[in-house]
């Protein structure tokens, strides 16, 4: 089967992210004088690209948007080292970078920028977001923006002795880290009960059903002491661009009041879903619809028609 992408590799920090560029259908509404909007994407908790991404890509450039989807520094077919470790500011940094690498693509309009992301990628979303004056849109979906809200999810669901045992684990996996030990490492996802990063019921099966050939089940165990501190909310309200926020009511690992929050402070259009974490992606009930809202979203704010509206006071439909 002929791919839809191209491999592309940037520098994020002196390390090779490895990324695919959907240059999207010709002649498609979104195209400018100056070329087409880009949509960045990149996954969310110990994601990789090729777990999930690939549908949202191929229907947004489908529709005639270019598309950039990466891996973090350290996860899936990215350099970096070390591996599996998750760094809130380092996976930010790389967003920064996936972006200006993106806005160097042939026929992108390089002022133009979507940024995209889902779950804890939705959380980066909005951090970036809020530095550019370049991002034209940001589409966040089942975003997790309060690391302290999801904690206290997740202690609903495990107790007190998981959270524990969770939080020795990040401990002596970053002292470790500091003194050149070995890093302790867990699954990211397993069956309730078990250690690992999200034990929700069905969650095991959901996310490894996704799961492509760089996914690794495993992260550092540390990322649990630095989970708590992550506020990406905080920056909602910094946002001037158009805001699409796709709330799942019924999230367990990404609490929705704390996305609703977000949404309110950046001034969002919002959309819920009465599902869980993973009934958005592609295979599940909810994808058609999240992605038909997408595109509604991204036709009122970045086609010729809309700004056109905008100017003479009209209305576009979606």
């Amino acid at each position: 089967m002929t791919k839809k992408y191209q491999q592309v590799s940037f520098s994020s920090h002196g390390t090779q992210c490895d990324a695919w560029y959907f240059a999207g259908a010709p002649d498609g509404p979104f195209d400018g004088a100056a070329g087409r909007p880009v949509v960045v994407m990149a996954h969310g908790f110990g994601g990789t690209k090729d777990a999930g991404l690939e549908p949202f890509a191929e229907r947004l450039g489908a529709a005639g948007l270019a598309v950039f989807a990466f891996d973090y520094r350290g996860f899936g077919t990215s350099d970096g080292h070390p591996r599996q470790r998750v760094s809130m500011a380092g996976q930010a940094e790389d967003y920064r970078a996936a972006l200006n690498a993106a806005a160097a693509q042939p026929g992108v309009d390089p002022n133009r920028l979507v940024v995209w992301g889902i779950s804890l990628s939705g959380g980066h979303a909005l951090t970036v977001a809020a530095e550019r004056r370049d991002v034209c849109a940001v589409v966040a979906v089942v975003p997790l923006v309060n690391g302290l809200a999801a904690g206290r999810t997740a202690f609903g669901q495990v107790g007190a002795a998981a959270i524990a045992k969770s939080t020795v684990s990040s401990v002596r996996s970053a002292v470790a880290g500091r003194f050149g030990g070995r890093r302790v490492m867990i699954p990211l996802v397993g069956r309730p009960g078990a250690q690992a990063a999200l034990t929700a019921d069905g969650y095991y099966e959901s996310y490894t059903a996704l799961a492509g050939p760089s996914w690794r089940n495993e992260v550092d165990a540390a990322i649990g002491l630095e989970l708590g501190s992550y506020r990406a909310d905080r920056r909602a309200a910094h946002i001037t661009a158009p805001v699409l926020m796709q709330i799942a009511d019924f999230d367990r690992a990404a609490p929705a009041h704390a996305a609703a929050k977000a949404a309110f402070a950046a001034r969002a259009e919002v959309r819920h879903y009465p599902c869980d974490h993973f009934d958005v992606f592609a295979g599940s009930d909810w994808f058609d619809t999240v992605l038909d809202h997408q595109l509604h979203f991204l036709i009122r704010h970045l086609t010729d028609a809309a700004r056109d509206s905008q100017a003479s006071g009209r209305k576009v439909k979606a």
